[in-house]
């Protein structure tokens, strides 16, 4: 089914992703070419000018958290008292709400970053309290879009900027970019873009375009920061030098742990810290908070798994007051475990079941329950992702209209991984071969680390590792080569002698200044 690769098809099967090349940031295009970026601009300046109460409202995702530490630097810097909200997920909800109204009174321009555009009735109240708004967003547009003094969101119809998947934080970089020129400042913007690059990552933007570029400059950057911050969780996580991988599967769980589990405040106060004492153990904190979400979303899998009935295309799980922070990530859990879409819903306790959902395979969720919405309280979201409330009594309804709309969706399940580039006999797996994968490198989404198969490979040994036994360390070989792998998390339990299919990607592993390859494995199939 696949073909058998050779480097060179490699190379030009990744050359493919590229279509404009490689951009650098001498490609990036002007602040101006986003819609009403001058306008915005033009206000921040007058009110910094005749002293006003500026008050920037973030979110408490990684990309809310960065872009609203990118804003509290800028104003740091250039010293300006402005002041930063980040809502609560548990009591006030996402973005700029009505619920935050009370805390901005007295504000004279408010500036929302990564959220806001659908924030129509908190816009109202704003103008109703004399809170002139200015929103920054990325998100896109709903029907009906709130009263501002500016919009920016390149998903705008009228916007000029040319590249759609952007995140929040580059948007907030593009801001501080035109202000620094607009006010004349000659700030350095490269400290900025190194927590872009950490937003650009963790918010899963295509790693392409200018996206690439942002974070290939920005990743070079960290490596050089003298930022407490950084300098504490690259020696906390006793590393050199940060790839891409060290960010999302390490550095952003940590940064949102603290708006999952407590308040995202902790995750901006770390970024900030101005000495590495203070980083330390902000840095100590946020890794307890991601513990502690570690423990409650292993509990509640394990709970949600015993409720699926196999017979639903469209999984539907609830419990008693299951953490709100975490059930984005069960549902993600579950829907991979069963290879179907899933959603999970926490009772209050008063009737009231609020949630998340994860698509799976060519699913748009967002669509089949947006056609659900008569059962509905609260719903948001995309294709991918929602969050949604309703009601306990109107949960079986729900669910009926659920299945049904998925049914004559008539989506296919996704049984071959995009991922997979090709088959590889370990005669190809060199030091030539990733060589050829840095030359792509950062991965991520848009730009997929390679998958690479391999048939009828024989377990030479294998080990537990880990404090519970919880990960498998392997030497497999095949023709004669042996190759080290480890595979992560799993309870499957494999025979010495047995005779595999293997799906992996390969890695260069340092060691105490010694470099080796080694596989690291997603599947094992037996022959």
């Amino acid at each position: 089914m696949y073909k058998q690769l050779t480097l060179k098809a490699l190379e030009l099967l990744l050359q493919s992703r590229f279509k404009e090349g490689f951009l650098s940031l001498k490609d990036l295009p002007q602040p101006s070419t986003f819609k009403d970026m001058d306008k915005a601009t033009a206000r921040i300046v007058k009110a910094i000018k005749n002293r006003e109460k500026i008050t920037v409202i973030g979110d408490y995702d990684v990309d809310g958290v960065t872009s609203t530490t990118l804003m509290k630097l800028f104003f740091e810097e250039i010293d300006y008292p402005a002041e930063w909200i980040i809502p609560n997920r548990f009591k006030d909800g996402y973005g700029l709400s009505a619920n935050i109204i009370p805390r901005i009174t007295g504000t004279d321009l408010a500036i929302t970053v990564d959220n806001g555009i659908s924030a129509v009735y908190a816009a109202q109240l704003c103008k109703e309290q004399g809170i002139e708004l200015i929103i920054t967003d990325h998100h896109l547009l709903p029907p009906e879009i709130p009263e501002a003094y500016a919009i920016i969101d390149q998903k705008q119809e009228a916007c000029t900027f040319p590249y759609e998947e952007v995140c929040g934080a580059q948007i907030a970089w593009y801001l501080i970019a035109s202000l620094n020129k607009a006010l004349n400042l000659k700030i350095k913007m490269m400290p900025y873009m190194e927590l872009t690059a950490i937003a650009i990552i963790a918010d899963v933007m295509p790693l392409q375009h200018i996206n690439r570029a942002m974070v290939e400059a920005g990743i070079e950057s960290l490596n050089k920061s003298s930022r407490p911050a950084i300098r504490a969780f690259m020696e906390h996580s006793q590393k050199e030098s940060l790839k891409a991988d060290d960010i999302g599967f390490f550095l952003a769980p940590l940064l949102n742990a603290a708006g999952r589990m407590e308040d995202a405040k902790y995750a901006v106060e770390f970024l900030t810290s101005s000495n590495i004492y203070d980083a330390r153990v902000r840095l100590e904190r946020l890794i307890e908070f991601n513990t502690l979400r570690k423990a409650t979303e292993q509990d509640i899998t394990e709970k949600a798994l015993l409720q699926v009935k196999q017979k639903d295309e469209v999984i539907v799980v609830q419990g008693e007051d299951w953490h709100e922070g975490v059930v984005g990530i069960v549902a993600a859990r579950v829907a991979r475990h069963h290879e179907k879409p899933c959603i999970v819903l926490s009772n209050n306790g008063e009737g009231l079941l609020k949630g998340s959902g994860r698509s799976f395979g060519d699913c748009d969720l967002f669509s089949i329950t947006d056609s659900c919405r008569e059962h509905l309280e609260k719903f948001g979201g995309h294709a991918a992702a929602i969050g949604l409330s309703l009601h306990e009594d109107t949960l079986e309804d729900f669910k009926t209209a659920l299945e049904k709309n998925f049914r004559e969706g008539n989506f296919s399940k996704q049984t071959v991984d995009p991922d997979i580039v090709g088959e590889l006999p370990f005669s190809e797996i060199s030091f030539d071969l990733t060589a050829v994968m840095k030359k792509f490198e950062p991965y991520g989404q848009g730009n997929p680390t390679p998958k690479f198969i391999t048939k009828n490979v024989e377990i030479y040994q294998v080990d537990t590792m880990g404090k519970e036994g919880e990960h498998l360390r392997f030497t497999f070989m095949q023709n004669g080569i042996l190759m080290p792998g480890v595979k992560f998390k799993t309870k499957e339990v494999f025979s010495v002698g047995s005779k595999v299919d293997l799906l992996y990607t390969v890695n260069e592993n340092h060691f105490r200044g010694n470099v080796t390859l080694q596989l690291m494995v997603d599947k094992i199939s037996l022959n």
